[in-house]
C-alpha cells in the first residue's frame, strides 16, 4: 500500500493526509475538515476548485459539473480526485463559518423503529441510533440498509428532527417511480426494526447562527425535511427574525404536517407559512397561492421589499433550486446569504434526501 499524501488548502493554509485510494473529499470529511460539497458523486461542482500543485486521477464525473475546458485549465472536483502525490488547491468557494463548525464524519449503528405515510409518494421514518451524533439543523446523512432479499442499498437523506436529537433521527423521503429504497419502504423490503447504518453528518447548507434580518426557508417535497429542521432549531434558539416558510406541492392532497404547521404558527405569531400549489386546477377549495414556488418567493420579496436582507435557505429538486437562483439575485441575494441543498440523481437512480 502506498504512502499517504498530503493535501494543503490555500488560501486557508489547512493541510491534511489522504490515504491511498482515498478521494481528497472523504480524507477531509474522516478528519473533521468540512470543505464545499454537495452530492458527494460528481453531479453537482460544488466541490470544484483548483489544483495548484500534485497529480491526481479524478473518478468518472458529470461534465456539468466540470465542463473540458474547466478540467483543461486545471480544475478539479474533490468529491472524484484521487491523490498520487501531495497536493495544493485553491478553493473557489469557501466558507469559514463552515470550516470552524466541522463535524468529522463518522459510521454509526442503527435501526428503523418507524415508517410513517404522510401523503400517497412522501414517508416519514425514525432511526434510532446506538450513540449520539452530532450535527447541525439543515445537514444529511448516508443511509445504507440491506432489503428483506439481501440487496444492499445506501442513499442520502436530511435529518427533519432538531439537532438536540441526537440519538433518534427522523427523516421525510419522497417515493420516486424508479426509487429502490423508497419502493422497498412500501414493498415490505425494508422494514420497521431493520439494522442499518448511518454516516455522516454532511453538508453545508445548515443553519447560521446569530445572523439578522429575515429568514426565508423554500422547500419542495421532502426538501420539508432539512427545512423543517432548521425552522424549529431556529425557533428553539430564541433568535427573534421574522420567518418567511415557503412549501410547493402539487395539489392539497401533497400538504402534510399542517397540524404542526398550524400548532407552531399559534406559537410563533413571526413565522408565515405560504404553501404553494402547482396544479391546484379547478380546484375551487384552495384559497391560498397557486403557481411555481420560486414565482411566489420572487412576488413576495419584491412587495416585501427586503432587497436582499436576511438569510435564504432552499432544499429541494434540482428544477426548484435552478429556478429559485435568478430570482434571489435579482432580487438583490449575494452569494453568502444563500443556502442550497440541491437533491441530485445518485448513481442508482434514485434522487437523494
Amino acid at each position: 500500500m502506498s504512502a499517504a499524501h498530503t493535501v494543503r488548502l490555500e488560501p486557508v493554509g489547512v493541510e491534511f493526509e489522504v490515504e491511498h485510494g482515498e478521494t481528497v473529499l472523504n480524507a477531509a470529511f474522516r478528519q473533521g475538515i468540512a470543505l464545499p460539497h454537495g452530492c458527494k458523486e460528481g453531479q453537482c461542482s460544488a466541490c470544484k476548485c483548483v489544483l495548484l500543485d500534485g497529480e491526481v486521477d479524478m473518478l468518472k464525473y458529470s461534465t456539468f459539473a466540470l465542463n473540458d475546458t474547466e478540467k483543461d485549465s486545471g480544475h478539479i472536483l474533490l468529491c472524484r480526485s484521487i491523490a498520487y502525490s501531495d497536493m495544493e488547491v485553491e478553493l473557489l468557494n469557501y466558507d469559514e463559518e463552515v470550516l470552524a463548525k466541522a463535524i468529522a464524519v463518522k459510521s454509526y449503528r442503527g435501526r428503523i423503529e418507524k415508517i410513517e405515510r404522510l401523503t400517497h409518494d412522501i414517508r416519514g421514518i425514525e432511526i434510532s441510533l446506538s450513540s449520539p451524533m452530532k450535527f447541525w439543523a439543515g445537514q444529511y446523512v448516508d443511509i445504507t440498509v440491506t432489503t428483506e432479499k439481501g440487496e444492499t442499498l445506501t442513499r442520502s437523506f436530511s435529518m427533519a428532527n432538531t439537532p438536540d436529537q441526537t440519538q433518534k433521527l427522523s427523516f421525510i423521503i419522497k417515493k420516486y417511480p424508479q426509487g429502490k429504497f423508497s419502493g422497498e419502504l412500501d414493498a415490505g423490503g425494508i422494514r420497521v426494526g431493520a439494522d442499518v447504518s448511518v454516516t455522516g453528518p454532511y453538508g453545508t447548507c445548515f443553519r447560521r447562527e446569530e445572523r439578522e434580518g429575515p429568514l426565508i426557508l423554500v422547500g419542495a417535497g421532502s426538501g420539508m425535511s432539512p427545512v423543517w429542521s432548521i425552522l424549529n432549531d431556529h425557533l428553539a434558539s430564541g433568535e427573534q427574525r421574522p420567518v418567511y416558510f415557503f412549501y410547493g406541492a402539487r395539489t392539497q392532497d401533497d400538504l402534510f404536517h399542517l397540524d404542526r404547521i398550524a400548532a407552531l404558527l399559534e406559537r410563533h405569531p413571526e413565522v408565515s407559512f405560504i404553501p404553494v400549489l402547482s396544479h391546484a386546477g379547478e380546484d375551487g377549495s384552495w384559497e391560498g397561492e397557486r403557481g411555481f414556488v420560486h414565482e411566489r418567493v420572487d412576488a413576495r420579496l419584491k412587495e416585501l421589499g427586503f432587497d436582499g436582507h436576511g438569510d435564504v435557505y432552499a432544499c429541494g429538486p434540482p428544477p426548484m433550486i435552478d429556478a429559485l437562483q435568478p430570482v434571489l439575485f435579482m432580487n438583490g441575494y449575494e452569494q453568502e446569504h444563500v443556502f442550497f441543498d440541491r437533491f441530485t440523481t445518485s448513481a442508482g437512480a434514485t434522487p437523494g434526501h
